[in-house]
C-alpha cells in the first residue's frame, strides 16, 4: 500500500465529506493505493454516522470510534498501530490542511530519504494573540530543548516512513513532540515543507491557551524521560548526593566552629536549619530515584483505550 492517511477528529461532521472527496481526488490523480483511517475521539455530534456513510461510498475509508475522548495523541497512536501504508500521512480534519500537499510530502520521504517531513504553516490564519504568538514561543523552546530545527512542531500535516510510526509510542499530549520521540528511537533525518494553511470553514477550534501551558510541561517531561527513563537514579541520585553532601558539609562546619570559636548552640544558628533541610531533600531525592527505578521496570500499559467500534479493519 502506498499511503496511509490518519485523521484524528472530534466533532467534525460538517467537514468530513468535503475532506474525503478532496483526498480521494488527489489519490486518483496520482494512482495511489491508500487507506484513510479516521479516528473519532469521542465526538458529541454525528461524526461517526458520517464516517459510516463515507465508508459505504469508498471502501478505502476505515474508522475507529473511541468510547470517550482520550485526546489527539491517543488517536494518532491507535492509527499508527493499525496503518499499513509505506508512507504515513497525518492531517487534521478541519480542512485547514490541504490534501494537495500529500504527493510532495510522500516524494520527500521516498526520494529525499527523510524519516519525517513536517509541514510548516508559514502563513497562518489563526488568531495572532491566542495562537500565533504562543505557537512561536512554543516552537522556539522546543527547538532549543530537542536539538531538532523545525519551525512548526505542532503542525498536524506530516509524513512519516512506516518504520518510524511503528517504532514510537505516542501518549498523553506527546503528539506535539513526535519528531523528538523519533529522535530518541534512533531516527535522524527530519525534513520540512512549507504548506498551505486555510481558514477554518466549519465549527471552531478545539484548543485554547491551555494547550501551550500543557505543551511546555510535556516538553520538560519528554526531555527528562528521553534522557533518564532507563536510569532515573542517574538524575535523582546525582542531585540527592549533591544536596546531602552540601547539608552535611554545612553541619560539619557548624559543629567545628561551635567547638573551637563559638559557644552558641547549633539550633540558634540559621545555617543549622538549612543544613538539615538540604540533607532531608537529598534523602528524598534518593528515595525518588529508587522508586523511579522500580516503576521503570514495572511500567503498566499507558496506551489502553476503550474502542466502541471499528470499521473496515476486518477486510
Amino acid at each position: 500500500m502506498d499511503l496511509s492517511i490518519i485523521i484524528p477528529l472530534i466533532d467534525e461532521a460538517e467537514s468530513l465529506p468535503e475532506l474525503s472527496q478532496w483526498i480521494e481526488k488527489v489519490m486518483l490523480e496520482n494512482n495511489y493505493t491508500y487507506e484513510i483511517i479516521m479516528i473519532d475521539d469521542g465526538s458529541s455530534d454525528n461524526s461517526w454516522e458520517v464516517i459510516e456513510k463515507l465508508r459505504r461510498q469508498n471502501q478505502n475509508i476505515k474508522g475507529i470510534k473511541f468510547q470517550r475522548n482520550y485526546g489527539k495523541s491517543a488517536a494518532l497512536n491507535e492509527g499508527f498501530k493499525t496503518c499499513k501504508g509505506d508512507v504515513v500521512i497525518t492531517m487534521d480534519a478541519d480542512l485547514q490542511d490541504s490534501p494537495d500537499e500529500i504527493p510532495e510530502l510522500r516524494r520527500m520521504i521516498l526520494e529525499n530519504g527523510f524519516d519525517i517531513v513536517s509541514g510548516w504553516k508559514k502563513k497562518r490564519f489563526d488568531n495572532k494573540l491566542s495562537k500565533n504568538i504562543p505557537s512561536k514561543l512554543f516552537n522556539a523552546a522546543t527547538r532549543k530543548a530537542s536539538g531538532i530545527f523545525l519551525h512548526d512542531f505542532n503542525c498536524g500535516l506530516k509524513s512519516y516512513r512506516k518504520k518510524v510510526v511503528k517504532s514510537i509510542e505516542v501518549y498523553g499530549e506527546m503528539h506535539r513532540y513526535i519528531p523528538l520521540l523519533a529522535k530518541w528511537a534512533g531516527f535522524k533525518k527530519f525534513g520540512e515543507k512549507v504548506v498551505q494553511h486555510y481558514p477554518r470553514k466549519y465549527g471552531k477550534t478545539k484548543f485554547g491557551w491551555i494547550r501551550f501551558i500543557n505543551g511546555f510541561l510535556d516538553l520538560a517531561s519528554i526531555v527528562f524521560v528521553g534522557k533518564f527513563r532507563k536510569n532515573p537514579m542517574h538524575f535523582f541520585g546525582l542531585w540527592g548526593t549533591i544536596s546531602f553532601l552540601f547539608g552535611l558539609g554545612v553541619f560539619v562546619y557548624l559543629a567545628i566552629t561551635k567547638y573551637f570559636f563559638y559557644k552558641v548552640g547549633l539550633t540558634q544558628r540559621p545555617l543549622f536549619f538549612f543544613a538539615i533541610l538540604a540533607m532531608i531533600i537529598g534523602t528524598q531525592l534518593f528515595l525518588a530515584g529508587f522508586l523511579g527505578e522500580l516503576i521503570s521496570r514495572n511500567a503498566a500499559d499507558r496506551n489502553s483505550y476503550l474502542i466502541e467500534e471499528r470499521l473496515g479493519f476486518n477486510t
